[in-house]
């Protein structure tokens, strides 16, 4: 079976959802010398190592090192994975999960998961819930992946101090080594140190590095994403064969031939010349919810900008909404088609499910129900979402839409890797500076005040 996934402008389009709310072809023609320049700075920053979330997956001797790492912290039977991280340390591992463990993968025996352990992702400190996973997860059992760049992150630096404090007093400090994976921003010269690095030499702990120039959002194929994928035993030479699929078809600057860039002018004039400000991710599959998540933080973050490169007030970026389909046509679709035209809505949808779960002949004295019997669920899903696009396109809402031939490591990656791709071009279209986040520091700078933390 094919494997690459596809991309469908058809809804978004003037000629479907006329000229007010829909692309021209003419108006992708005249932005195609502005994706040729800008794909030529995209590809000088990644030939000069300024940006290095493309060529994660290429590393061999890290991928090495992630899947020997797994091996070893395997071979003591943890029944519990727990990542301390927040944001792009957080998301990404919790969209692999969703998509590529079976449903309620927790819930299910240890040699229903084939001797993996749990994860649990613990990316906020609401107490109530921290103390539950502590309760839930014993040290003795338990493998602790903390996940920070500078090791500054306030709010997952709490948590270890907690779990560092649990397994001195429960197991001993010795013990540390066995129950704590580090993973942070290089050692290096002239560059401040991560305050995780005085934590691993004093333990011994093993530790993964993120490189400098990959930020949160973009790592999920650096360790960050790829240890505890290793853990629970995906797939990771799958996860590399899709992202250097995707990558081959990212190396023109083609708007026919490269989906990523196709996407990001699409939504780029959907927001500047049609007022869709708001992007709204819609998966028909209940694995890829998370992935709706995480492309949340990666679009916000990285385009929700006030100032351009050229340090003009722009206030740029378009709200990402994340919804699942069917759930949410009995809850958002309703403001989608009646109230305000503001959205460009993208639906993800997968051909084909692993599992096929029939109608029965059941119920037999409804008559209306007739329609229903001897189908299939799988079916009626993809009536619902066909129902939805032509109906969002009877109101003129515009629909772009992804098609993964099936959810596996090789799918799953070429997306999260389009995404990725395609938020790096829509913040040169932008003219923002994709890869960071004063918006978020100034916040955590006054957390840290409000602490008492000095300076």
């Amino acid at each position: 079976m094919k494997l690459d996934i596809r991309i469908d402008i058809t809804r978004a389009k003037s000629a479907a959802v006329g000229a007010d709310h829909g692309i021209r072809l003419g108006e992708l023609r005249e932005l195609e010398p502005r994706v040729a320049a800008a794909h030529e700075i995209l590809r000088g920053e990644r030939d000069d190592g300024k940006i290095g979330f493309w060529d994660l997956y290429r590393d061999d001797a890290v991928f090495k090192d992630i899947s020997e790492t797994a091996r070893q912290f395997l071979a003591m039977k943890y029944e519990n994975l727990v990542i301390l991280g927040i944001g792009g340390s957080a998301l990404g591992a919790t969209a692999l999960l969703t998509a590529l463990k079976p449903p309620y993968y927790n819930l299910r025996s240890r040699g229903a998961r084939k001797g993996r352990p749990r994860l649990f992702v613990m990316d906020n400190i609401d107490p109530t819930t921290f103390r539950a996973m502590l309760r839930l997860c014993p040290p003795k059992k338990t493998l602790y992946n903390v996940i920070s760049k500078s090791g500054d992150t306030a709010e997952t630096m709490s948590q270890l101090m907690v779990v560092v404090d649990l397994i001195e007093r429960k197991l001993g400090v010795a013990a540390m080594k066995d129950h704590v994976v580090v993973t942070t921003n290089p050692r290096a010269p002239k560059v401040p140190a991560s305050l995780l690095h005085p934590v691993a030499d004093h333990y011994g702990l093993k530790s993964f590095t993120i490189p400098f120039n990959v930020g949160g959002r973009f790592s999920v194929f650096s360790p960050v994403g790829m240890f505890p994928a290793a853990v629970l035993g995906m797939d990771l030479d799958g996860f590399r064969a899709g992202c250097a699929a995707m990558d081959q078809r990212c190396a023109t600057a083609s708007l026919q031939e490269n989906p990523a860039y196709l996407r990001a002018a699409v939504h780029y004039l959907a927001d500047t010349g049609k007022g869709k400000r708001i992007s709204v991710m819609m998966p028909y599959a209940d694995a890829l919810r998370a992935v709706a998540d995480w492309y949340r933080q990666l679009w916000a973050e990285s385009l929700g900008k006030r100032q351009s490169l050229d340090g003009q007030d722009v206030f740029a970026g378009q709200t990402p909404v994340n919804a699942l389909g069917v759930t949410d046509q009995h809850s958002q679709i309703q403001l989608y088609r009646e109230g305000p035209n503001d959205k460009i809505i993208n639906v993800i949808e997968v051909r084909r499910f692993d599992q096929h779960a029939r109608i029965p002949q059941s119920l037999t004295s409804i008559e209306r129900l007739g329609y229903l019997r001897g189908s299939s669920l799988d079916k009626l899903l993809a009536a619902e979402l066909r129902g939805t696009v032509d109906a969002l396109k009877i109101s003129q809402r515009p629909v772009v839409r992804i098609v993964l031939p099936c959810v596996n490591a090789h799918t799953v990656a070429q997306l999260l890797y389009m995404l990725e791709v395609e938020t790096a071009m829509a913040g040169r279209l932008y003219n923002v500076n994709t890869f960071n986040q004063p918006g978020v520091e100034e916040g955590k700078r006054i957390a840290r005040a409000l602490m008492g933390a000095e300076g």
